[in-house]
């Protein structure tokens, strides 16, 4: 039972950890909102653990962390919560659409609110910011991305 514990103590720090340095790195690597930052962040960590920058490196380095790893760590680089707004949005360049949804399931989204979250976080000039341009399904809108060449 101790060691179920330990472990599952241990297990919560590190994701906390890493939860917060994603948090505080994300913007840092320009272009935001590209494959190229999110590149550029997992080069960044790699170099941090101790790994150089060649490709036998970073190939080891991405093998280690795992794709279940991997995945979390890229779905929350291209996640945002605009709590004043209760609004969440998820713009993964890989994806064809960037999603907005409500934080709280009783939030209608208006336009404006989503423009204003868009332009906040710097993807006003990534997507259309006309609402004929998006698609809602239920309280979820999505919006093609304007260019899709940064896959």
């Amino acid at each position: 039972m101790e060691q179920i514990s330990r472990t599952s103590i241990q297990a919560k720090a590190f994701e906390f950890a890493l939860l917060e340095l994603i948090y505080s790195k994300r913007d840092s690597f320009q272009p935001l909102w590209s494959v190229d930052s999110w590149a550029k962040f997992l080069i960044w960590l790699s170099l941090n653990c101790g790994l150089s920058g060649e490709k036998e490196s970073l190939e080891m380095f991405a093998k280690a962390m795992g794709s279940a790893l991997t995945s979390r760590m890229r779905k929350i680089f291209f996640e945002r919560a605009l709590e004043d707004l209760s609004l969440h949005v998820m713009a993964d360049p890989a994806e064809a659409q960037v999603l907005i949804m409500p934080i709280a399931l009783d939030k209608m989204i208006n336009d404006n609110d989503v423009v204003q979250a868009l332009e906040r976080i710097g993807l006003s000039d990534k997507v259309s910011l006309s609402s004929a341009a998006w698609e809602r399904h239920d309280s979820i809108v999505s919006i093609p991305w304007n260019v899709k060449s940064d896959i």
